[in-house]
């Protein structure tokens, strides 16, 4: 486990999320897990995704793995469970989990490597001391 903060989201299944086994498609995992960051960057960390635009700075994934463990299907929330588990020059590594609301569920699970960049260039930045400050809480 991470020693910097947990924070969790709840992100309610919409209609658009089912696929043609009538289960949430895979895809949506990660948007689940965006949506919760937004939100937490915002809500958590005091410093929003519309901040770094503001900067000129955007964040973009480098990488990601997640791994599937129970469907979530319609009129489920999935309760999105995000933690910095690293912060490096250029990025970070961001692990989640996804539960299910109703019974606590893992629906999955995984991480995803973000890289801060500059918005005109697309290249990497290095982060700023004042965001890994605000960011390592």
């Amino acid at each position: 486990m991470s020693s910097y903060s947990v924070f969790r989201s709840k992100i309610p299944v919409r209609p658009d999320d089912i696929d043609m086994n009538r289960h949430v498609h895979s895809s949506r995992y990660a948007d689940y897990v965006h949506a919760a960051r937004f939100d937490q960057m915002e809500r958590c960390y005091g410093m929003s995704m519309e901040e770094f635009a503001e900067l000129g700075m955007g964040w973009v994934v480098r990488t990601s793995h997640v791994e599937h463990r129970d469907a979530l299907r319609m009129g489920d929330v999935a309760e999105v469970e995000t933690h910095i588990a690293e912060i490096r020059k250029y990025g970070v590594k961001v692990e989640f989990t996804i539960f299910r609301e109703s019974d606590g569920k893992t629906a999955a699970r995984g991480w995803f490597d973000y890289i801060l960049v500059n918005a005109l260039s697309g290249k990497p930045v290095t982060i700023p001391d004042e965001i890994v400050v605000k960011y390592s809480i």
